[in-house]
């Protein structure tokens, strides 16, 4: 796997990646993120668009099953497949893991203890207007794809912002944002009127 971090390209008008980390966001600590609310207009477009399944946009229901995070990498390798990029499937196969595992963990999974209590709810999956369905907690995973542009976003019903931790490398988490941050173009997170969808762009070699 090789880190895309530094890939930028004026042509997408992207800007800086991130903002410089806070001095105060010490090691053991959260900071909330902030919302992605000044993107380039042809970013904000295509992540508008992929929150609404429109144009070359594939989209896979993550079930509250630890399991869905393997099936969500491979839907997404498969796709990329398809697609004619295979080069970018370790760097995607990685972030959409660290994206689902944060959905799954944070937005509001199954209640310890009361089996049967599942995140999704019925509701109409494939209406552009309701793309969680009107599930309290329905994940979706969103792959939009517009060459040499892939775009990957992770909507859930949760609209509390993505806290990223000051890696402790002794410890087995904590890592997820800074992998997404290291392996993508750019990412970040917007509130939609379900909840949010976080997201992260590649760009293939």
């Amino acid at each position: 796997m090789t880190s895309r971090h530094a890939h930028d390209d004026t042509r997408w008008e992207l800007g800086p990646v991130m903002g410089p980390a806070d001095p105060h966001d010490h090691a053991g600590c959260s900071m909330p993120v902030p919302e992605s609310s000044d993107l380039p207009p042809r970013l904000d477009s295509a992540v508008t668009a992929l929150t609404e399944l429109r144009g070359p946009t594939v989209s896979f229901t993550v079930e509250p099953d630890p399991e869905s995070v393997t099936e969500a990498r491979h839907f997404a390798i498969s796709r990329l497949a398809e697609w004619g990029v295979p080069e970018l499937a370790d760097d995607v196969g990685l972030v959409v893991s660290e994206l689902v595992t944060n959905a799954l963990r944070h937005s509001g999974g199954p209640a310890r203890g009361r089996p049967g209590l599942g995140v999704h709810r019925a509701g109409v999956y494939d209406d552009p207007a309701d793309p969680l369905g009107s599930a309290p907690s329905a994940i979706r995973l969103r792959i939009g794809h517009q060459a040499p542009w892939l775009l990957c976003g992770i909507m859930d019903a949760s609209r509390a912002a993505p806290r990223r931790k000051e890696p402790d490398y002794i410890a087995e988490t904590g890592r997820g944002l800074h992998l997404v941050e290291s392996f993508s173009v750019r990412w970040g997170w917007r509130a939609i009127p379900q909840g949010k969808v976080v997201w992260a762009l590649f760009r293939a070699p």
